[in-house]
Order: C-alpha cells, then structure tokens, then sequence
C-alpha cells in the first residue's frame, strides 16, 4: 500500500492533511501503534484521569468560598459544559482514529500551523500536569509517612521555600517508574489503571455512603445562600474579564453558582486524554464515543454525590480549605475516614499521573510521525508497539522537572490549556461538516453548528476567567511554539516535503 503523504487541500502553513493520508498513517509498521484497549479500559482512562485529589479537596472549598450546598448544582453546570466538549471530541475521535487527539483534528480541519500550536498546547499541558500531579502525589506520601513516624531527609523532600532548593525524590521516581509501565505495553497501562481506579471510585463511594449517614438537613439551610461580592485579586492575579470589561465576580447567590461552575469546571479536566488513545481502540468507532461520554457521566454523579455529601455533613461556613472532606468526617467524631481519604487521593494520582504521561507521548508521538518533531521519536518499539524514544525522553525530562522544580503557580496552564483545545476541536467539527460532508462518521455531534458554538462560548467565557498571569505566560509559550514551528517544522514537515518533490517521504524514515 502507498504511503504517499496527501498535500491536503491547502498550502502553506494552513495546508491539511487528508483524514485518509492520517489513517494511512497508521498502517506503517515501524510507525503504528498496537490497537488492543476496549470501551471499558477508555471508560477507567478517563475516570482514572478525572477523579484525582478535587473530589476530595474542591469540593468543600468551592462550597465555603462561592456557593454553599449549591456546589452540587455548579459541577451539574460543568458537567454539561464538558458535556459539550466531549460529543465534539467522541465525533473527531470515532471518525479519525489517530494518535494525537486535538492536534491530528486541527491537522485535518484548520490546518497545519493551527495543528501544530495546539499540539504544542498539548505537549505543555499534559507536561506540566504529569509533574504537577506527581508533587502532589509525593506531598500525600510524605504525609502518610510522617504518620507513620518515617521522615524523609528534606533536601529529598521537595524544594525547599526558605533555601530555594531541593529535590523531590518521590515524584521522581513516581514519573520513572509509570515511564517504564508506558514503554512495556498500552495494555499493561489499562490494566496497572483498572486496578487503581477500582480501589480509587472503592475509596470514594466509602466515603459517599458512610457520609450520608452522618448529613444533618440543617446544613443545607440556606441551599443557595445570600449573593455577595467576590474579593477581587489586584494586578496580574486579576480574572482577564475583569481586566478588560470591569465584571466582578459573585459569590454565593444565583451568579455564585455560575462562580463556582467556572472553577470546578477544573475537576473534569482530563476527559480529552481519552482521545488521545484513538489510535489504539479496537473498535474506535463504536468504544471512542462511549468511552469519553461514559467516564465524563460517571466522574459528574460521584462529583455531585461528595458535594452533597461533605455540605451535609458539615455547614459551609466551617468546612476548611486544605482538606473540607477528611476535616468534616473529623468533626463527626470519626477521624479514621481521613486516613481512608489520604489513602484514595494516593491512589488517584497514581493513576492521573500515568495517562498524563501517556496522552502526552502520543500527542507527541503523532507530531513526530507527521515530521513536525524529528522522526527519529516516531519509531514503536518492535516487541511493545509502544512509542519508546518519545516515552523515555518525556519521562526522564518530566520526573527531572518533578524532582527540582516548585511548580504550582504553572499549574494554572494546565486548565488554559485544556479549554484553548476544547475551542478548536469544537471549531474543527463546524468545518469539517462543511469541507468534508461525504465523510463517514460513526458518531455524529447533534445539533451542528449550535452545539459546537455553544461550547466554544462557555470554554471562552471559562477562559476569560482565569488570570491576566496565566494568559501572558499561554501567550509566550505559544509565540515561542511559533517561532519553533518557522524554524523546524515547516520545512521538516511531511506534507511540505511531499508538495515540494512529489516524493512518499520514506527519506524522512530514521
């Protein structure tokens, strides 16, 4: 079969790459991935992605700080906003079944420069979110072990606030040895998560259902308590909304819901991962779309479930920030729970951690192959079928970043970079329904073009949102992606090098 790279329909920086040119793609053997995950390891994917440590630490914060027992009606408002996203992403994904997820869509509907700033998005959001997560996860260790009477030396504990320096062990040998678990096989990945987000949903419906024995009605009187003003940030910290158009925040009240909708909208941030396994489903026609929709439903029932649960345990005004769950199960006269919570947020960011760090290798993995990034990241593993030399450098780069750096105030990128690739996904199946009508799609997004610019207008009103900081920083990341692209990927492209000598591109194969 020929593996001549299709030019698209354009040219230039906004050349596209045929759907069929990217499912050929696929099909080569030292450049394929193993296809071997069913609906339900996509299904424990994206649960295991999505119920990390916000079940137990957002909600009690978002219900003291902006809606009180109403938290349970914002994370129905997220769910539906990322209810929207997701039947844009089950459409791309049943219909290009390719490693990359918003990049290889973006290739296939915007074009080849847009593609390449989102998957260069991609590539720092699942970054900083591995490393962010994998801190996090070492902070609960460390925890647990202190209880235990094991103190691990400080300068292997983290960077140090006062000495500014330090390096976190944990993290790091948590990214290596989840890098090793990814380079052995997909499926062994699928399997090593099952395991951790059945004790992880165990854990949290323990919690669901021993909580609900101690709910007291009177907590939830009011249910939406009085509006009142936001305390509004200074400077950069300031919402860019508020920068540019004077809107201050509200919190409690009807417009606190919303508030408090904008923030928990983060606690579902990892249902676009899914996507990124497309090119090693099975049946990714029929299992894409399930999985995606399926563990979004899921993760939104249990969210509003703990919400629930910790208001009614506990009244708003007393929860506490750090840890409202553990905290309010402690003021019911049973701190034991604690230790359970302690003990699901371990084995919840097991789990985040790993597909992180696999939806960012296939993201890169798919920009390699494309010649975007050097080919040579683009060769699988002759016995795993796995995307290794993209795997080991990620891994190795990632837990060095885990193990030096005080990462928190990035954190923050993680969520902007999420809600610009829910935009042009959403943006990429309005025109793909017009450029490419004829096109077979096992599952098609209702109500095209409202649906899609339904959810392009609530990810930018989310967006808006977020800090001035965090906008200069996703805006300087992006022109320096620019400028990379100008300098590597533009020439190094592979359907530049097909349009400029008509040639199937085997001189790019390392």
């Amino acid at each position: 079969m020929s593996t001549r790279p299709d030019p698209g329909t354009r040219t230039g920086a906004f050349r596209t790459k045929s759907i069929e040119q990217s499912i050929r793609d696929t099909e080569e053997p030292e450049h394929g991935l193993r296809r071997s995950l069913s609906a339900l390891d996509l299904t424990v994917f994206g649960v295991g992605v999505i119920i990390g440590t916000g079940i137990f630490v957002l909600t009690g914060a978002v219900a003291k700080e902006n809606a009180g027992p109403a938290t349970s009606i914002a994370f129905v408002i997220a769910g539906v906003v990322c209810g929207l996203a997701a039947l844009c992403y089950a459409e791309f994904a049943s219909t290009v079944p390719v490693a990359g997820s918003a990049y290889t869509f973006s290739y296939a509907s915007l074009g080849e420069l847009p593609a390449w700033i989102i998957g260069w998005d991609l590539v720092l959001e699942f970054a900083l979110g591995t490393a962010v997560v994998a801190v996090g996860w070492s902070g609960y260790i460390r925890s647990l072990l202190d209880n235990a009477g094991w103190n691990l030396p400080a300068a292997l504990s983290g960077t140090n606030h006062e000495t500014g320096f330090g390096f976190d062990l944990l993290a790091f040998l948590l990214v290596l040895l989840l890098t090793v678990v990814l380079v052995i096989g997909v499926k062994l990945s699928a399997r090593v998560t099952t395991a951790v987000v059945a004790i992880k949903v165990a854990v949290v419906l323990l919690v669901i259902v021993a909580g609900s024995f101690f709910i007291t009605a009177s907590n939830y009187d009011p249910f939406i308590p009085p509006a009142e003003p936001a305390q509004g940030e200074s400077g950069l910290q300031q919402p860019l909304i508020q920068v540019l158009f004077g809107y201050e925040p509200t919190n409690f009240g009807v417009l606190g819901i919303f508030t408090a909708a904008s923030i928990v909208f983060f606690a579902f941030i990892g249902f676009d991962v899914v996507a990124t396994a497309a090119e090693e489903t099975k049946l990714p026609q029929r299992d894409m779309p399930r999985g995606i929709i399926g563990s979004l439903l899921i993760c939104t029932v249990l969210y509003v479930a703990v919400s629930i649960v910790v208001t009614g345990m506990q009244h708003y005004t007393e929860l506490t920030i750090d840890a409202p769950l553990a905290d309010a199960f402690k003021s019911t006269g049973h701190p034991w729970y604690a230790g359970v919570i302690s003990f699901g947020a371990v084995i919840g960011l097991t789990s985040v951690c790993m597909i992180l760090l696999l939806g960012q290798t296939r993201v890169f993995f798919a920009m390699s192959r494309d010649g975007l990034l050097p080919r040579f990241f683009s060769r699988v593993h002759p016995r795993f079928a796995t995307p290794y030399r993209a795997t080991v450098l990620l891994g190795v780069v990632i837990a060095i970043v885990a193990g030096l750096t005080n990462i928190e105030e990035l954190a923050v990128l993680v969520n902007i970079g999420t809600l610009f690739a829910v935009v042009v996904v959403a943006l990429g199946v309005i025109i793909l329904r017009r450029t490419r009508p004829d096109l077979p799609r096992a599952f098609r997004t209702p109500l095209v073009p409202l649906l899609p610019i339904v959810s392009v207008a609530a990810s930018l009103w989310l967006m808006l949102n977020l800090p001035t900081e965090t906008w200069l920083r996703f805006g300087a990341w992006m022109a320096l992606g620019v400028v990379v692209y100008y300098l590597y990927g533009r020439s190094h492209s592979r359907l530049s090098r097909a349009g400029g000598q008509g040639r199937d591109g085997a001189r790019d194969t390392p």
